[in-house]
């Protein structure tokens, strides 16, 4: 396989544009399909259509999962579809579902009716109906299914037919007369074991597997935790329906990371750097514009403390230390259990016990950074003075309320099935902002009062 570099991008635009076709089809067969894909991001469109058009069926089935979303659905819309059928035909049936998920209902009838193998679409067409976050959803069909009433001869005869048609062997999956999953025959024992009577025998029992409706973070942890390579998949009553791969699981995983990342980031939809100016700003404007209305409830809230701010303007100097550490602590707080959440270390049924240790990070982190602030101010300002009090004791009350409540946000989030990352972006940090200003104007305006200031 050749390596992609810049140069090598340059040698195939030159190919292109002298259009020698047998050139490209020798530099695009020494190419992984991954890098094909690669490559097409970084041509116009009319010359990745060109190389595309050079490529045969399997090939270009290979390319065409690997390619961006975007490019893939550029690439459909130029196709027939008894074309994208031939294609489809050369992938397994999660890939060929996943490609398919994407386009028009219309669109996707009318390929699956052009697939000229009618167990394959019916298999597809099975898939479909699952969401597409849950192990149906995920999984393939192709896999190697033997009887447990079989015996070593007649299972390795009926392996070496179902093997034709796959690409790639994880494991040799067990089932009983009623096809519910009873175990894994690992292949070591055909050495091992070659004159057994029956494959139950030998086989092991009750493996890890997951139901059609187990959602993909559920999954992830269970490949994580066993280290496993590949899971197979059984519906409500135990029958082997197919199998998610490692590979399959980690696509899944990067782009929950990502939506989560963007999310964290106050962006409301999946953006990327080649989005059109348009497509970026939709994604970014919404919480841009919950911010203003987070600036001007903050105004609004300072604006009704005009008075004391009058009298002691030194108060609207910490302002900013006491907004900034009420996002900050929340983004913090609420961060650990988003994580908690992901890798499953924390259950949504113990937030009770969660809230009460982030209640105690809270007054430890509170009482240090009060107190640091207070002997700065001491020095500064003077112990007397009522902004030295009225900060520390804010501050105080904010980095408290702040660490319970950007833990209480994601696990509420959490019960009610939205995705907790959002408690780590804008939301947070603005709802800390309001509040944190609201705690520190109310307290300064009491203890003014107090002291006769005002």
């Amino acid at each position: 396989m050749k390596e992609y570099t810049p140069e090598y991008l340059s040698l195939i635009k030159d190919i292109i544009a002298q259009r020698d076709d047998e050139a490209a089809r020798r530099e695009l067969q020494e190419l992984h399909p991954a890098d094909i894909a690669e490559l097409y991001e970084d041509l116009d469109e009319k010359e990745a259509e060109y190389l595309y058009n050079l490529l045969d069926d399997e090939q270009a089935a290979d390319v065409l999962i690997e390619l961006d979303e975007d490019d893939r659905k550029e690439i459909l819309s130029e196709m027939p579809a008894e074309d994208i059928a031939k294609q489809i035909d050369h992938l397994d049936t999660d890939d060929a579902a996943d490609i398919l998920q994407e386009l028009d209902e219309e669109d996707r009838d009318e390929i699956l009716a052009h697939i000229d193998d009618v167990e394959q679409a019916g298999d597809i067409i099975d898939l479909l109906k699952y969401d597409e976050d849950t192990a149906g959803g995920l999984m393939g069909t192709e896999m190697i299914v033997v009887n447990e009433n079989w015996s070593m001869p007649e299972c390795v005869k009926q392996m070496r037919v179902q093997a034709e048609d796959m690409d790639e062997i994880y494991n040799v999956y067990v089932v009983d007369n009623d096809n519910k999953l009873k175990g894994v025959f690992p292949l070591k024992k055909m050495i091992t074991h070659p004159s057994v009577s029956k494959i139950k025998h030998v086989m092991q029992c009750d493996p890890v597997s997951v139901k059609t409706d187990t959602k993909i973070e559920e999954i992830a942890l269970d490949f994580e935790k066993y280290n496993l390579v590949a899971m197979p998949v059984v519906d409500s009553i135990g029958r082997l329906v197919g199998r998610i791969t490692v590979d399959d699981v980690m696509d899944q995983v990067r782009e929950a990371q990502e939506r989560d990342y963007q999310l964290a980031s106050g962006l409301s939809t999946d953006v990327e750097t080649d989005d059109t100016v348009f497509q970026q700003t939709r994604a970014r404007l919404p919480w841009l514009l919950i911010g203003i209305l987070g600036g001007i409830g903050s105004a609004w809230i300072l604006g009704h403390f005009e008075a004391g701010l009058a009298v002691n303007p030194t108060i609207a100097l910490f302002i900013p230390l006491i907004a900034g550490m009420g996002g900050n602590v929340g983004v913090q707080s609420s961060a650990i259990i988003v994580q908690g959440l992901a890798n499953g270390s924390l259950d949504v049924k113990s937030s009770a016990k969660q809230l009460f240790k982030e209640l105690g990070v809270g007054l430890i982190n509170a009482s240090i950074i009060s107190l640091l602030v207070f002997v700065y101010n001491m020095i500064t300002i003077g112990a007397g003075d009522v902004t030295t009090i009225a900060v520390s004791v804010s501050l105080f009350s904010v980095v408290i309320f702040a660490s319970v409540f950007g833990a209480l946000v994601p696990l509420t989030l959490e019960r009610i099935k939205i995705d907790p990352a959002l408690a780590t972006g804008p939301f947070i940090t603005i709802t800390n902002d309001i509040i944190g200003i609201l705690i520190y104007s109310l307290i300064t305006s009491y203890l003014m009062n107090l002291l006769g200031v005002v």
